[in-house]
């Protein structure tokens, strides 16, 4: 990606990537190109300044929203704020880059000094006559294209390649012409050529709605018949290709371009007509510029010290203002929009999982502790393991399990015995007992009961309450997991969520579910009977 972070700035250009982007806060687009809009998407939503071209273009192709799109005109300074109060300010210029519809150079001017971005241009002497560097201002940092910055690479001016390319033209007054292009650029020489050749060229759609934009001459059409130039994608010339075209018509193509392609046909020209600088552009430049430093765009093109003999002297490291700096540190502390979608998509955890209500939670214990003050107590309590599922005040005799559990266990009228299950909270179930078909109501805090007239109830006989109706003057004991109550399905309510680790799997959920009714029933078997006033109604 061609594209920079000016240092001690909060100003990017060409530059896309928000999670890269740091402490940027202004950004800038030079042209449309794809190599300079890496990453800019319809997705985009901060301000962004670019050219008026530029900016249909940006919302014409790439979707991007009009209300994030800062239109600056070409050849004028706008002042920019570089905080959140208005202290600190800017002036931008914008400068015709030679390059593309709607390329520009951007002339930044504050309390950094003076930055030169040139983003892809081709240098002509007119230049140096645009009133922002005309006053012969001290250029502190200039950011160059560096495309064409080859010693060994001569190449000639556009006016020599264009002059070039219509005499082989000429050489086939017959044929038909075919110029492979970008999506952008060149639209000018089409122009060239149809008013020289008096034809017309035959456009796509979208290239003739850019044409019809920048007010050229109308030579333009999308009839494929009606004449012999025609703009293709610079992808489209081939060997097959020119095999296809000459069955019909005799046909040749021509690729404007600096870059060193091998022509896979006798028909396929190359002529080195570029949108970039050469060599000798560039150091004309500089010399007449004398920046004091120079840093190329284009990474990956080898660079080196062509320029040192045409430098002014180095400037120390600009202070930023302290308005600046909050400016450029205030909004990265804020959650981007691509931050809050990533914690919005992450994986759940695996497993199941029962999440306690904790107001409900909260107002059980203080009941529970507050019953347990009472000092009736008939017998001692063991204290429950903090991990234990279900909260037994009533300890259970070994041979409850038995068949003798069916006999009556007496008590007094002030000294009511049952026994509470605490299910997971904020669960409440109804099952249905395979054997009898009876209701079973499976929820927080449930106790078992006799029939309402105090009479002993046998093993499938049993309802369920919940504690908050007032018990029968006789009950039953009832194991925590009578037979009929078994199933996969109740074990797994009646674990508590605290048994449990996090991010358990499915398999490992069934296991710790399974240990832990394993120890409740050993739990139960060394356990002796004993009373809880704290439970009595």
């Amino acid at each position: 990606m061609n594209g920079v972070l000016i240092p001690h700035t909060p100003i990017a250009v060409d530059f896309w990537s928000l999670r890269r982007a740091g402490s940027a806060r202004l950004f800038f687009l030079s042209h449309m190109h794809a190599d300079h809009t890496v990453g800019l998407s319809s997705t985009w939503a901060r301000p962004l300044y670019c050219s008026p071209v530029t900016a249909f273009l940006l919302h014409r192709r790439l979707q991007v929203s009009k209300q994030w799109i800062r239109a600056l005109e070409v050849g004028e300074s706008h002042v920019l704020p570089l905080d959140e109060i208005g202290r600190e300010t800017m002036t931008v210029t914008l400068i015709d880059a030679n390059h593309c519809p709607g390329s520009v150079m951007f002339l930044f001017e504050g309390y950094f000094g003076t930055i030169l971005y040139t983003g892809d241009f081709r240098y002509t002497p007119s230049m140096l006559k645009e009133p922002a560097l005309r006053v012969g201002k001290q250029i502190h940092t200039l950011y160059l294209d560096n495309t064409n910055c080859n010693p060994e690479l001569v190449l000639p001016s556009q006016q020599e390649a264009a002059h070039q390319i219509v005499e082989l033209i000429r050489k086939h007054p017959h044929h038909n012409v075919k110029i492979g292009l970008y999506h952008l650029g060149k639209e000018s020489l089409l122009e060239q050529l149809a008013l020289e050749f008096q034809t017309w060229v035959v456009l796509s759609p979208c290239r003739l709605e850019l044409v019809q934009l920048l007010g050229l001459a109308d030579v333009f059409t999308v009839e494929e018949k009606a004449g012999r130039i025609h703009a293709v994608n610079h992808t489209e010339i081939c060997h097959s290709a020119m095999l296809r075209w000459n069955q019909t018509h005799p046909t040749i193509a021509i690729l404007p371009t600096s870059r060193k392609i091998p022509s896979s046909h006798p028909n396929i020209h190359v002529i080195p007509y570029s949108d970039h600088s050469s060599y000798s552009e560039l150091r004309a430049f500089v010399t007449a510029l004398k920046p004091c430093q120079v840093v190329p765009i284009v990474s990956r093109q080898p660079y080196r010290d062509y320029f040192q003999d045409s430098l002014g002297p180095r400037l120390s490291v600009p202070l930023i203002p302290d308005s600046v700096q909050q400016y450029m540190s205030s909004s990265s502390r804020k959650p981007s929009v691509f931050w809050l979608l990533k914690r919005k998509c992450r994986p759940r955890t695996q497993g199941v999982m029962f999440e306690s209500l904790e107001e409900k939670a909260d107002q059980f214990q203080a009941d529970r502790d507050s019953k347990a003050n009472n000092k009736n107590l008939c017998g001692n309590l063991e204290k429950q393991p903090s991990h234990h599922p279900l909260q037994i005040r009533k300890q259970l005799s070994p041979d409850l399990c038995s068949k003798e559990r069916d006999e009556a266990v007496p008590f007094s009228e002030s000294q009511k015995m049952v026994t509470v299950l605490t299910a997971p909270l904020g669960f409440s179930v109804h099952l249905r007992s395979p054997e009898t078909g009876e209701e079973i109501g499976v929820g927080p805090h449930l106790v078992p009961r006799g029939e309402s007239d105090g009479s002993a109830v046998s093993g499938n006989q049993r309802t369920w309450r919940s504690q908050g109706s007032p018990p029968s003057h006789r009950s039953k004991a009832v194991p925590l997991l009578a037979p009929e109550f078994s199933g996969l399905a109740l074990k797994y309510l009646l674990t508590p969520v605290n048994f449990f680790q996090a991010r358990f799997s499915s398999r490992g959920f069934d296991q710790q579910m399974e240990k832990y009714h394993k120890s409740l029933v050993k739990f139960r078997e060394e356990s002796t009977t004993l009373f809880d006033p704290a439970l009595q109604f």
